[in-house]
């Protein structure tokens, strides 16, 4: 059933919330147009589900969104971090186990990092052979940019790749701006180097509109423009922001931490455990200040993903456009004594992810699945939503048929991977396990230890055992180890 158009002034009201220059490539025809939804898939990096979900920072058009939706509150990305993550999201693939992974030398010397070997496969790619108009914009410094994803890029009608996250301008920042973001115990000639960097490509600690989200949801507006002639369309948005560094302008920042705080802004925490290079006082000084930092971050990304969606209605194409709303990972504000992430503290901060699909009609708006929902899920859901048909190498589940009032294959695990470790949970027990015989292993009651914080793993060699079958099954045996590269 037709739904009247949702004004800007609408939208506004329902968020609370507070061009365009568009490279391409133009790639053949269409078939002739078909019917069905425009769709547009959201993917933010680094976005903690406790953050999004929860109190811990204001997202005022992220909820308006998902008030518009199903939400997914037991959703665990299949493979970390970045690069694996969204092969899963855009190929409907389980990417883990990674076995006969090989390394690129421009993508991540790490498991799980490789670029889609058959860009043909992906949910774009369907849909554009069904008739829609495809497009995405990002600033991902691997998607975006590297030799081995430029297939990727040239499977859209339209692809605007925004740079400066790494790489870029390397001049015109002093070495006391670097320094009033980066505190002395987390400066060394590497992370100096790359805040500079940071800083050079993206002067937005005074003015949002030069932020990376900023460019990038330009950029997807400025793809409306085309998008609202050639519709059904389908567009992909990919900003690398809330990722760190984090530098955001002052009145952000403020809305989390002291207003009366003049010290220097830990923008880029060590991936190390707190203990290993900050005091206890440092720590009770700067802790805090992370947090604030990154509640921030997110904060400004998601007043950029307010103004879109604006466009968007502005253009009067909200209404009966299917949504989803997906972040590859989180990240570790000093939870276990870590900050940054960690394949081996695999815990919901840092491997869980927020997850909401919007149907065109809106049914189920407002309401919560408990289903492990995962990045894999993605790409066969979105073509189930046009009304394409999904190709059966996508492995997913299905998400739209909880719109239909029916449930998918019942799945009574999550699991999945990072790096030479990987994560097994059903709704009581959380494992967490090296790859290599003899690794760390931890296994965790959520029913008497939600917080994660007692390793059952020696008393419970049955539950470790049978937990690890799970991944066993999968890999057709250990999950494959790797040595880390030299150097």
């Amino acid at each position: 059933m037709s739904r009247p158009r949702l004004s800007r002034r609408r939208f506004l009201e329902a968020a609370g919330a507070s061009a365009l220059g568009l490279s391409s490539y133009r790639l053949g025809a269409r078939p002739r147009q078909p019917e069905g939804p425009n769709v547009v898939v959201l993917i933010l990096d680094t976005v903690r589900p406790d953050h999004l979900y929860g109190d811990r920072a204001r997202t005022p058009s992220m909820d308006a969104l998902m008030r518009e939706g199903l939400r997914f509150t037991a959703a665990y990305p299949e493979a970390l971090p970045t690069g694996p993550a969204r092969n899963s999201i855009l190929t409907g693939r389980r990417g883990f186990p990674f076995v006969g992974w090989e390394p690129h030398d421009d993508l991540s010397p790490a498991p799980g990092w490789e670029p889609i070997e058959d860009v043909s496969t992906t949910f774009p790619s369907a849909l554009r052979r069904a008739g829609w108009w495809t497009a995405a914009a990002t600033d991902n410094p691997f998607l975006g940019f590297s030799g081995s994803y430029e297939p990727l890029r040239r499977s859209f009608d339209s692809f605007a790749a925004r740079g400066g996250q790494v790489k870029g301008r390397t001049y015109g920042v002093s070495d006391e701006e670097v320094r009033r973001w980066l505190p002395p115990p987390m400066e060394d000639e590497v992370t100096f180097a790359r805040v500079r960097n940071y800083l050079a490509n993206g002067r937005y600690t005074e003015d949002e509109n030069e932020s990376f989200a900023a460019r990038v949801f330009r950029d997807a507006s400025g793809a409306l423009e085309t998008a609202a002639l050639r519709q059904p369309f389908a567009l992909v948005i990919d900003t690398f922001e809330p990722h760190e560094p984090w530098t955001p302008p002052r009145k952000y920042i403020d809305m989390y931490g002291d207003p009366d705080y003049r010290g220097p802004e830990p923008s880029r925490p060590y991936y190390e455990f707190v203990e290993r290079y900050l005091s206890d006082a440092e720590a009770e000084a700067l802790l805090p200040r992370m947090r604030a930092l990154y509640a921030a971050e997110l904060t400004m990304t998601d007043a950029w993903l307010g103004r879109f969606l604006e466009h968007l209605a502005d253009f009067g194409l909200y209404d009966e456009t299917a949504f989803v709303l997906v972040s590859d990972h989180g990240f570790l504000l000093g939870e276990y004594g870590y900050t940054g992430k960690s394949s081996e503290l695999l815990h919901p901060e840092l491997i869980g992810g927020p997850l909401a699909v919007v149907d065109p009609e809106r049914r189920r708006a407002g309401q919560e699945s408990d289903f492990f929902a995962s990045t894999h899920d993605i790409a066969p859901t979105v073509l189930s939503l046009a009304g394409v048909p999904v190709p059966p190498e996508m492995e997913g589940a299905d998400l739209s048929v909880l719109f239909e009032g029916e449930e998918p294959t019942p799945r009574p695990y999550a699991y999945g991977g990072y790096k030479n470790s990987f994560f097994v949970r059903d709704e009581r027990w959380a494992l967490a396990a090296s790859n290599r015989d003899g690794g760390f292993v931890e296994l965790y009651d959520l029913q008497s230890d939600a917080g994660e914080r007692r390793n059952l793993a020696a008393l419970q060699p049955g539950k470790v055992r049978e937990l690890t079958a799970v991944v066993e099954r999968a890999a057709g045996g250990r999950p494959p180890y790797y040595p880390e590269p030299e150097g």
